[in-house]
């Protein structure tokens, strides 16, 4: 087992063969970017041998060939038996917030167990005989998603029987920028399980070993990176296959608005599920786009192009105005560099209230819980200047940025 490969938090001496934590991961060769998975088994796979494992993972789980971690695992000889799936399914295929239901893998005879149905933990059942729990999910990059808390939840779970968490490891696929407010403990929920930012920077690795340590998780946690991944290197630079995390979140354009369009959520404008475009586009029946552009065009937003459009969501996709033409407007990427998309998202939320006081409705306990404060809100009623409210974030962001440096493992 390569040292610059695997690290440890947890036990120091446990049942893994444990060392002490190594530094950040050295790349691999230039473009050539390895998931966890492949890490794992060609390096590693001594974590896996002659245990009875269990996988936590959904349509991501694959190599850089595309391949399932499933296939790869059985085909390795890894004893498999077990797999664990997150909100949507272990094919990506339930619409968001519904609950699935346990079922059997027609492929292999493993029983599915969900994390997203009756339980978000293993239960004891669940866990009978397990000796090491692999979880490969591939985030989003945005803190309210719900895929941290499900490793989370696994984590403790994992925790009181001895049975050590290793994380398989993917790149943030919309790189390392940290942007966007940081949740405030009170607002902690599944869409936002720990205080960080609203574009947090991180892995789903880092991201448990940050979960690890703000919530005082026991027990063995092992991170496989992903090998040859830097924080300045988006997912259509690594050459892996993207592969959609899940229904409404279909290219890596989306990806980049989602930590700014998801606020618009928590209001009664669509964002564009059940569209051809979700997350990229936010619109209603009654938005003035002309109006709302040109307050959002003399702000000079850097990075970003917005346009009027018409779409009509379908069902079952959109839960606000399905079937029905809207007024739209739609975000593009110009440069990634220096696009902020909580920013923007600030930005159109404040044109939008001042331009339609009337029509524009809050849902206000979703929108405080995806903000992660109530303030945001309230200082967009109250009609402050959309910069005076980017700039109280920034003690907040400086904090967590240093707070973040004990769980890196890339270099910049």
């Amino acid at each position: 087992m390569h040292r610059s490969h695997i690290l440890l938090l947890g036990i120091l001496g446990g049942p893994l063969g444990c060392a002490a934590p190594d530094p950040p991961a050295a790349p691999d060769a230039p473009g050539r970017v390895r998931p966890g998975i492949e890490v794992l088994l060609a390096d590693s796979a001594g974590l896996v041998r002659d245990r009875r494992v269990g996988l936590v993972t959904n349509q991501s789980g694959v190599d850089a060939s595309g391949v399932s971690d499933v296939v790869r695992l059985r085909a390795a000889g890894v004893q498999l038996v077990a797999l664990f799936s997150p909100e949507h399914g272990f094919r990506g295929a339930a619409e968001p917030g519904v609950a699935v239901a346990s079922s059997v893998d027609s492929a292999t005879g493993l029983p599915i167990y969900s994390l997203y149905g009756r339980t978000s933990a293993p239960t004891d059942e669940m866990l009978a005989g397990i000796e090491v729990l692999l979880v490969d999910l591939q985030d989003v990059g945005a803190r309210y998603y719900t895929y941290l808390a499900t490793t989370v939840d696994v984590m403790q779970a994992a925790a009181p029987k001895g049975i050590p968490v290793v994380v398989l490891d993917r790149p943030n696929p919309i790189g390392g920028a940290v942007q966007g407010n940081v949740l405030e403990g009170a607002h902690i929920t599944p869409v936002g399980r720990l205080a960080v930012p609203m574009r947090h920077g991180l892995t789903l690795g880092e991201l448990a070993r940050l979960a690890r340590l703000d919530l005082d998780i026991p027990g063995n946690l092992l991170v496989v990176p992903a090998g040859g991944w830097r924080r300045s290197i988006t997912f259509d630079q690594t050459g892996l296959p993207f592969v959609p995390p899940s229904l409404n979140l279909r290219t890596l354009e989306s990806l980049f608005h989602y930590p700014g369009v998801c606020l618009f959520e928590g209001t009664n404008l669509s964002v564009g599920r059940g569209s051809d475009a979700p997350f990229e586009q936010v619109g209603a029946p009654w938005l003035d786009t002309a109006a709302v552009l040109a307050t959002l065009r003399r702000a000079e937003l850097p990075g970003v192009l917005a346009r009027g459009v018409d779409f009509s969501p379908r069902r079952p996709g959109d839960g606000k105005y399905a079937d029905t033409a809207l007024a739209g407007i739609r975000l593009e990427v110009s440069d990634r560099a220096v696009y902020d998309p909580t920013v923007t998202a600030v930005h159109l939320l404040s044109a939008i209230r001042r331009r339609h006081p009337a029509e524009f409705a809050w849902i206000p306990r979703h929108i405080d819980r995806l903000a992660g404060t109530s303030s945001l809100r309230m200082a967009i009623d109250a009609g402050t200047d959309p910069e005076v409210i980017v700039r109280g974030w920034e003690p907040a962001r400086r904090a967590f940025l240093q707070r973040r440096k004990a769980v890196l493992l890339y270099p910049e």
